[in-house]
């Protein structure tokens, strides 16, 4: 008997931070204007670690499209509630210019103990994501496309880049969030794990030591959700432009169901120690799609729009199956003109050109930020 093919629902959350839209510098979320959004978006919206912060999250969908439409609408009414606040949200991985030495965790139960927990390594914690989970209902299976889907993360990474600005500075990162979180303790690329059973074995360790309340404390690059039979992919920045998270989102499930197919062969994607995962992983975090990708099994550097566009050709089949082909080819797009990061570069760079003073560029840029967290067009 054929084995059953998983749901490949999926689910895309989208971390945002808040402007004031008077100085642009990051605002505290009034209980106002929190209290609207959870009236509003029920289920579908929640506080952050940091008041600067709100979250979003889709609901499950195996349509691509269902998802684009809600993922829009979710963006839409936050914009629409802040800026009777004066606020706006922006879609970037971090503030171009915020100083993290003012910010304030929001007085939750939750947050408050991640707060003492997590010290000063939680004080610069003003970053933003995308997780995007993938309905895979057998444990096992999860944990099995898990340590092949590593392989491929970096890939991802690139695609989504927007944190190139910390605290006014250009890092020369086009992902400084990376370089934040790995500060966290359970981060980074997992090991390779041999089943389900390893997996809630070692959480297990952790949480009968009160090391950890629950799963939910190990922040992998990719992880089994606790709370869902979801394989959540956590390593990239969130997207600035809504059909860039759409296109990445599309691809994640894509590569799940390859990988899934190949098993189904009796076949699998090829693993590889995790110190030669991160070497890529950094190549990603540093360079975005500008930059090269060691391909292992040439054992060379290989442009990254290359490797883009075998993974293409990849996943073709199953792009065809989901229905995303037009989304997942997007990512050709992302590749020759550049992620959020890069625009970000681009107008700080055009507009000290133009004799601007640093203040006035990096609030230009947090205008186009605006602008494009709430632009589907």
């Amino acid at each position: 008997m054929a084995p059953t093919e998983p749901a490949f629902s999926f689910g895309i959350e989208e971390e945002y931070h808040l402007v004031d839209l008077g100085t642009r510098d990051l605002a505290l979320a009034p209980a106002a204007l929190t209290g609207a959004c959870e009236q509003e978006l029920a289920g579908r919206f929640s506080p952050e670690f940091l008041r600067s912060q709100v979250e979003v999250g889709t609901r499950p969908t195996r349509l691509i499209a269902e998802a684009r439409a809600e993922l829009q609408h979710l963006r839409a009414t936050v914009a629409r509630l802040s800026a009777a606040h004066g606020l706006a949200p922006i879609a970037a991985a971090t503030h171009p210019f915020a100083r993290v030495s003012r910010l304030v965790p929001t007085d939750k139960a939750r947050y408050r103990t991640l707060a003492s927990d997590l010290a000063g390594v939680g004080r610069r914690l003003s970053i933003c994501g995308m997780h995007v989970h993938v309905g895979i209902e057998d444990a096992d299976l999860r944990v099995d496309l898990m340590n092949q889907m590593r392989y491929f993360l970096p890939h991802l990474l690139m695609l989504t880049t927007s944190s190139p600005l910390w605290e006014g500075s250009d890092t020369g990162l086009k992902s400084y969030r990376l370089a934040i979180m790995r500060e966290l303790p359970r981060t980074g690329m997992p090991g390779r794990l041999s089943g389900w059973h390893e997996y809630s074995g070692i959480v297990d360790i952790l949480v009968r030591a009160d090391a950890i309340e629950d799963a939910s404390k190990i922040w992998w690059d990719i992880r089994p959700s606790s709370r869902y039979p979801t394989l959540e992919m956590r390593i990239t920045d969130v997207c600035t432009r809504l059909d860039d998270a759409i296109a990445v989102a599309a691809l994640y499930v894509c590569i799940c169901r390859m990988l899934w197919r190949l098993r189904r062969q009796n076949l699998s994607w090829r693993t590889y120690p995790v110190f030669l995962l991160e070497e890529n992983r950094w190549r990603a975090q540093r360079y975005g799609v500008d930059g090269q990708l060691f391909d292992f099994g040439k054992g060379k550097l290989v442009p990254f729009t290359q490797l883009l566009d075998e993974l293409l050709a990849l996943v073709a089949e199953d792009a065809e199956a989901l229905g995303c082909t037009n989304e997942i080819a997007r990512a050709r797009t992302i590749a020759t003109d550049g992620t959020s990061a890069d625009r970000q570069i681009r107008l700080l760079d055009a507009r000290l050109a133009a004799a601007d003073n640093r203040e006035a560029a990096l609030q230009a840029v947090v205008d186009h930020l605006i602008a494009q967290t709430i632009d589907a067009s």
